[in-house]
């Protein structure tokens, strides 16, 4: 069993054998200047676009409209920039914040240069911009990620600023972890 007094972050022994819970990093392993490649890619596919366009209640019909889109300057239906923002959050998760977010605490400098199409594969990198621990919450620190997305012809499709609240090491509560 994974020991309780380690968030569930550390390796534990079983009768079957070690234990290893996958985590993101916390605050005090994040290092300003590291960039962190992740992978693998996503291809965003039609089906997906429809979706969260839909889900969303985002009736754009350049994400829709297949006839309408082809009379617009792109000339084909674009992927939801929304979407693209979430997929590159969702890419950063598991190496960085998966288990080890207390909160998101924006987003800033959303840019999208170039668009996304049906059947383009998203790739994503971030940069740590900087870090601070926290004046009033103890164990835990803000830390400001740098976010690029990029197809896979290796155009840039999206940059955007995170500023997040992240536990330090010292300060992971030992209950409440995710199992």
């Amino acid at each position: 069993m994974v020991s309780e007094a380690t968030g569930g972050t550390a390796s534990g022994e079983t009768a079957a054998g070690r234990v290893v819970v996958q985590r993101g990093l916390f605050f005090d392993e994040l290092e300003p200047g590291t960039v962190y490649a992740h992978r693998p890619g996503r291809t965003l596919t039609e089906a997906d676009n429809v979706l969260f366009s839909t889900l969303t209640m985002n009736t754009q019909p350049l994400h829709l409209d297949a006839a309408y889109s082809a009379g617009q300057p792109y000339g084909r239906r674009l992927v939801n920039s929304m979407l693209t923002l979430a997929v590159m959050v969702g890419q950063s998760v598991s190496q960085l914040t998966q288990g080890t977010l207390v909160a998101q605490l924006g987003l800033t400098d959303i840019a999208f240069p170039h668009p996304l199409f049906h059947g383009d594969t998203l790739y994503s990198q971030t940069r740590v911009a900087a870090k601070r621990l926290s004046g009033s919450r103890p164990g835990q620190g803000i830390i400001t990620l740098e976010h690029t997305g990029h197809n896979q012809d290796g155009t840039v499709v999206a940059t955007f600023t995170r500023t997040a609240l992240m536990w330090t090491s010292g300060g992971f509560p030992p209950a409440g972890n995710a199992g």
